[in-house]
């Protein structure tokens, strides 16, 4: 994008609250058919979107990170089925859905990332139902590479490591097995020495060993080209999901 279109969508970007762990940061805005002008952007923080069942289990679907943009294309009914919930702390910029879908018209550059950013997530999704038929203990190996390498892109991540602010429950429902199966699976990667998990945060000993046992090909997340910020750098990378 131009430095006119970048200045453009910071412009979008006003409202920033935090939203406490274990809250949606919709404030409800979104259940029983709600209407809102509004598109939320993860600024920092562990946020999900996710789906209660009728039996009350939860299922998360994929992990909103700092840069990422919440409800981007909910049009009337579509793309209410999933919340958007905070799992640690976060801080969310409120943007004006309708602005953003003017700017969309006025500039092609912005026209062009958001539909590789939709197109990018769209391959992501693909790529957990993928997962969901891996092992459990590959299936977890695969979900770290790609957060590490995600929160690298922006610059939350060490070459080997990042902040994990989730719990074991929160894993869980992410891979689609029980709370009790899950700590089995943090096991065996712990004693096969692949991973270590303590106060929050995520060290990968050997990050290539880890790929290797996940089987994991970064090609998905669409990357290509792009340089990570470095560690702790404020997030500047913009990622569009429902």
């Amino acid at each position: 994008m131009s430095d006119e279109e970048q200045a453009a969508l910071q412009s979008l970007t006003f409202n920033r609250r935090p939203v406490s762990a274990r809250c949606d940061i919709t404030n409800g805005a979104l259940i029983n058919g709600g209407v809102t002008d509004r598109v939320y952007l993860v600024m920092s923080g562990f946020a999900c979107r996710y789906k209660t069942l009728p039996n009350g289990n939860r299922r998360i679907v994929s992990f909103a990170l700092p840069g990422d943009l919440c409800y981007m294309h909910d049009a009337g009914p579509f793309g209410r089925d999933l919340r958007v919930g905070a799992l640690a702390a976060c801080s969310v910029a409120d943007l004006s859905r309708s602005r953003l879908t003017e700017l969309i018209g006025l500039h092609p550059g912005i026209s062009r990332a958001i539909w590789w950013v939709t197109l990018r997530e769209l391959s992501r999704a693909r790529e957990w139902i993928v997962n969901d038929t891996r092992p459990a203990d590959r299936r977890l190996a695969h979900l770290l590479c790609e957060l590490l390498i995600c929160l690298q892109v922006t610059g939350q991540a060490d070459d080997d490591g990042f902040e994990f602010p989730v719990t074991q429950a929160d894993v869980a429902d992410t891979l689609g097995i029980s709370h009790v199966h899950i700590n089995r699976v943090l096991q065996s990667l712990r004693t096969g020495g692949l991973i270590t998990w303590s106060h929050h945060q995520v060290t990968i000993p050997d990050v290539e060993e880890l790929k290797a046992f996940a089987e994991f090909d970064p090609a998905y997340l669409c990357f290509d080209g792009f340089e990570p910020l470095g560690a702790i750098a404020a997030p500047v990378a913009v990622r569009a999901g429902p």
